[in-house]
């Protein structure tokens, strides 16, 4: 890549786009804009939401199991 070029641009994805990839009413991604809780982009009166902010917010959250073991075998 030549220092001219820019990288792809990050999909800006509407707020519609991502309640159905969080699996969530409207309402849920726009009370974290309005918290500033996640990364959005304004234009206008519109307002969109990178989809790396959204795959960041979800790492966020991301939880792993525990891996000890509780129980012994006789």
């Amino acid at each position: 890549m030549s220092t001219r070029e820019k990288p792809p641009a990050d999909r800006l994805l509407t707020v519609a786009e991502v309640a159905e990839r969080l699996g969530t009413s409207e309402r849920f991604p726009r009370r974290l804009i309005e918290e500033r809780r996640i990364t959005f982009v304004r234009l206008g009166r519109k307002v969109r939401i990178p989809e790396s902010a959204l795959n960041d917010f979800i790492a966020a959250g991301l939880v792993h199991p525990i891996t000890t073991r509780t129980w012994r075998a006789a």
